[in-house]
């Protein structure tokens, strides 16, 4: 309803509102579309536009102008040619899992993978019958050797949560192309800046988005990246009917984070470099698992495949768990939280919080140790940074 008749009732006025579109002018920032659904003068249109992707928006957990501007920045970033975003980044590894894969299907999955991942898998054995086959990810030939005439999926992490391993993405994912499997990667760690899987090879790449992308801890989100249009389609559909959509405002808040994330990744690496050479010749640390240091495991691929090596790294303490326990109640500048990516600098205890899904034997093959803490690097000062650590390790 755009034009009215002079007599129009005042209630029918105030209910419908029409927004003028700028004319001769460009808004500088996206505008926040906060509209569950849209309107149409022609039934023929509407009905051509309903649930398709690509076409005009009807309703916002199919499409919204917002949601697609975020969507094609981030598709662009990493080199795909769609994107879908989700209410989390749980959202995007479900949409993806459930869309490509059926009753009795064979996963190859990189050891370590974050909890919820993990968890995840675990559910769809059990329901599904999905099988999984977890990997070291050091050889390629790993996958070839794990493969079945069952397998579809390869899983893997760019950096893995939390112990830092990199593998080399463009030798697995040709493996996995060998086998007419389809490459997975959750790029969180990494964030567009650091890596585009995609451009190595990968199929589909992943993102928690309410970590690095979203950058300030005040939204929570997800998206999934592709290349390929026929698996584009199959996810956006699973995706849309699961649910698993993001909303408007939270895509509005991701887009200002990620008009930021070059800079702030730069300062959560240069950060991160210094406490972790710090804390690898402190006497109350065992071992620092951060791929930048030079005897890190995976040093010489990321140097290959990182343009830097992250702000998250795992390391360990001297004494277990009791040393985890004191060490968290003391740190004041750092904080005892579930997540990262945001501007203050977040501890955590991998095997009682985010890995606590995996059984002791899961553990000790990713690596993940009583005395091992996970930490996300920050952006404050990292002399202030680093004394807090150093007076909660005395």
């Amino acid at each position: 309803m755009t034009e009215y008749a002079e007599d129009v009732h005042v209630q029918t006025r105030a209910v419908h509102i029409t927004a003028t579109p700028p004319v001769g002018s460009i808004p500088a920032a996206v505008p926040l579309y906060q509209t569950s659904l849209f309107t149409f003068d022609d039934l023929g249109e509407f009905s051509n536009a309903w649930a398709k992707t690509g076409g005009a928006f009807t309703y916002s957990r199919f499409g919204n102008p917002t949601t697609k501007a975020f969507e094609d920045t981030i598709a662009k970033m990493e080199s795909g040619s769609s994107a879908m975003a989700t209410a989390s980044g749980m959202g995007a590894i479900s949409a993806v899992l459930l869309s490509l894969l059926r009753t009795g299907d064979h996963v190859i999955a990189q050891r370590g993978l974050y909890g919820g991942v993990f968890s995840l898998l675990a559910d769809l054995t059990e329901r599904w019958g999905i099988e999984v086959t977890y990997i070291d990810a050091e050889d390629p030939r790993e996958v070839e050797k794990a493969c079945r005439a069952t397998t579809k999926i390869l899983y893997l992490e760019t950096i893995a949560n939390p112990m830092g391993h990199v593998c080399d993405l463009p030798s697995f994912a040709a493996a996995a192309r060998a086998q007419n499997l389809i490459t997975v990667v959750d790029n969180t760690f990494a964030s567009p800046v650091l890596c585009q899987p995609l451009r190595h090879g990968a199929d589909v790449v992943v993102h928690s988005t309410t970590k690095y992308i979203g950058g300030h801890a005040d939204v929570v989100g997800g998206i999934v990246v592709v290349d390929d249009g026929t698996v584009a389609e199959k996810i956006w559909s699973f995706g849309a009917e699961l649910g698993a959509s993001a909303d408007p405002f939270a895509a509005w808040l991701s887009i200002r984070g990620l008009q930021t994330l070059p800079v702030r990744m730069r300062v959560h690496c240069e950060n991160a470099r210094t406490i972790a050479e710090r804390l690898a010749v402190h006497p109350k640390v065992c071992e620092v698992h951060w791929p930048g240091l030079p005897d890190h495991r995976s040093h010489e691929i990321a140097t290959e495949l990182l343009s830097d090596f992250g702000g998250v790294f795992a390391f360990d303490l001297r004494g277990g768990m009791q040393a985890s326990h004191d060490f968290t109640k003391r740190i004041r500048v750092a904080a005892l939280a579930p997540s990262l990516g945001g501007v203050s600098t977040t501890v955590l205890h991998p095997a009682s919080i985010s890995h606590s899904g995996m059984d002791e034997n899961a553990l000790d093959a990713a690596g993940i140790k009583p005395g091992t803490l996970r930490i996300a690097v920050g952006l404050e000062h990292v002399e202030d940074l680093w004394s807090d650590l150093e007076q909660a390790l005395a």
